[in-house]
């Protein structure tokens, strides 16, 4: 556990806590009266409201949309049902920038519904809103129908037989069992959108700003580190309740519940209802998640560069950092694929070496200390990534770690956000291992690392796979902390498309839909990759 509570400190804690002291000292006293008087200024008391009914409006939203999408993949056999799963879990490995572009293409300014019908929806709540449920659909879809497809529908075929109908004993039976899966997806989903900030600060404009943004804008913009410092606070007290009963949840869900094989509860739609509701489903899927990636796909390849009709003029006009007459970058902005893909391979291994090694000490040690590190390893996806971008800025700049000025800078902020995942996905293979087969291995001679070589490899191998997709997936998107470290002449995909996408014309609008469909492209074949290795489809993820 030493490796991962060294990286965790230093690279985490660290600069946290170092912008949060930055903000509350003054002469080197704490200055805890400037907490009141910024959560006391009218415009902050608006982002915090904000914040907080966005985030419940788009978790009520999504948990309508989506619980009966978990349904179907829960109760129904169909043909291509693992395509389309793979499908609807793409936004959520998406980077927000991605999801914003994807959604301004179809929404703003000169996008699909403006073309149509002259209506746009940008700078509004409702885009925000649709962004969210689209970037979170597969959240609920996988916790909530991963638990539904093991519960034995047997159970609730008893209550009706004793007389009660199908309503009731949905609700008498089947909606207990499912009430913690439930409430999970609802916290994580509730995290996701109150932490949001590519999608905001792309859709919203300035008439919304979350947290996030407003972390962002005081930071960079204002240069107001005591806001900054405030609003950090109140962010992370917020991801740490969450956290916690996030955590409840997922322990009452595994101690309540004996669950059976998900092949034996799957079956062909039968009947005119289900045949309509598994048609709900696949038109939701349509024009929720593949019309806003379609339209992405169509604007990149619109006005050929400015030349009418179709074509790749979007993505020639990649390969020349003045394209246009623009001064965007200085290096072609399809260099940005390669950082990204180095980056992002670095990240992934960074984070399969912490998070392994956290697993496995999860995994052998037992207590509340050990539950209190595993809740900690979950922060960095709630916790401002702003925040930490710009904390590494001010706190890794001296020896023995001066590292502004050094590339391994962005993989170890993007592998911070890894790192959950890899314990995520680990953890439950790793506590399956019979231990009796490390203690037989250790009663022959083996040493702790031969043992683990030997008997948790092979067993967990296809699990480490899996962890190594979904960490290059989202160090590849990743966004808050490398729009502050990122080199100007080294730049990532989401910071060149969110770039591209704060300059006017057409030409850089073009180019930003050409790297946003590179970025998804790379994403989905990456969770197309996942879906073939991966043998458990239960759990969160």
């Amino acid at each position: 556990m030493a490796v991962p509570v060294a990286f965790f400190a230093v690279f985490f804690a660290y600069p946290v806590t170092a912008i949060v002291g930055r903000g509350l000292k003054a002469g080197g006293d704490w200055q805890f009266g400037r907490i009141g008087d910024v959560l006391s200024r009218p415009d902050i008391l608006d982002v915090l409201w904000f914040t907080t009914w966005q985030a419940l409006a788009s978790t009520a939203l999504t948990l309508l949309i989506a619980l009966p999408g978990a349904y179907v993949f829960a109760r129904f056999d169909f043909p291509g049902k693992q395509v389309l799963r793979a499908v609807v879990t793409v936004p959520f490995v998406l980077p927000t920038v991605v999801v914003g572009t994807a959604f301004l293409a179809l929404l703003g300014r000169g996008g699909l519904l403006d073309e149509l019908w002259g209506v746009r929806l940008d700078t509004t709540v409702w885009a925000i809103l649709l962004a969210h449920v689209f970037f979170n659909y597969a959240v609920v879809v996988r916790t909530v129908g991963g638990l539904w497809s093991q519960l034995d529908p047997r159970q609730e075929e008893a209550a009706r037989v004793l007389g009660a109908g199908r309503f009731a004993a949905f609700r008498r039976v089947t909606l207990p069992a499912l009430a913690p899966a439930v409430a999970a997806a609802a916290l994580m989903v509730f995290l996701f959108t109150f932490t949001s900030f590519g999608v905001v600060q792309i859709l919203g404009g300035p008439a919304y700003s979350t947290l996030e943004v407003e972390i962002y804008r005081q930071t960079a913009q204002l240069l107001d580190l005591p806001t900054a410092a405030v609003l950090t606070l109140v962010q992370f007290a917020a991801v740490g309740g969450i956290l916690a009963v996030h955590a409840a949840t997922v322990r009452r869900r595994e101690r309540a519940l004996k669950l059976v094989d998900p092949a034996q509860t799957s079956r062909r739609p039968r009947g005119a209802g289900q045949w309509a509701l598994l048609g709900g489903v696949l038109l939701t899927a349509l024009l929720l998640i593949l019309l806003p990636l379609g339209v992405l796909v169509e604007r990149s390849f619109d006005g050929a560069g400015g030349a009418g009709g179709y074509g790749f003029g979007y993505y020639r006009a990649l390969q020349s950092a003045g394209a246009g007459g623009s001064s965007t970058f200085l290096v072609p902005p399809l260099e940005a694929v390669g950082n990204s893909l180095w980056y992002a391979l670095v990240a992934t291994l960074i984070a399969l070496v912490v998070g392994g090694l956290a697993a496995a000490a999860l995994t052998r040690r037992a207590g509340r200390l050990v539950r209190g590190f595993d809740a900690l390893l979950m922060l960095p996806l709630g916790v401002s990534a702003v925040t930490v971008g710009f904390g590494f800025l001010i706190t890794l700049d001296q020896p023995p770690l001066d590292l502004r000025t050094s590339w391994i800078l962005v993989p170890l902020a993007q592998a911070l956000v890894g790192v959950p995942f890899v314990v995520r996905t680990m953890l439950p293979v790793l506590r399956a291992v019979d231990e009796r087969l490390r203690e037989a291995a250790a009663v022959l001679g083996a040493s702790p690392l031969r043992a683990w070589r030997e008997v948790d490899l092979p067993l967990v191998r296809r699990a480490v796979l899996v962890a190594a997709g979904f960490a290059f997936a989202v160090s590849l998107g990743e966004f808050g902390a490398t729009v502050f470290i990122a080199r100007p002449d080294n730049p990532t995909l989401p910071v060149a498309v969110a770039r591209l996408l704060g300059r006017s014309g057409e030409l850089n609008y073009g180019q930003a839909m050409a790297l946003s469909t590179i970025l998804m492209l790379v994403c989905a074949v990456s969770l197309l990759l996942l879906e073939r290795i991966r043998t458990d489809r239960s759990g969160e993820f």
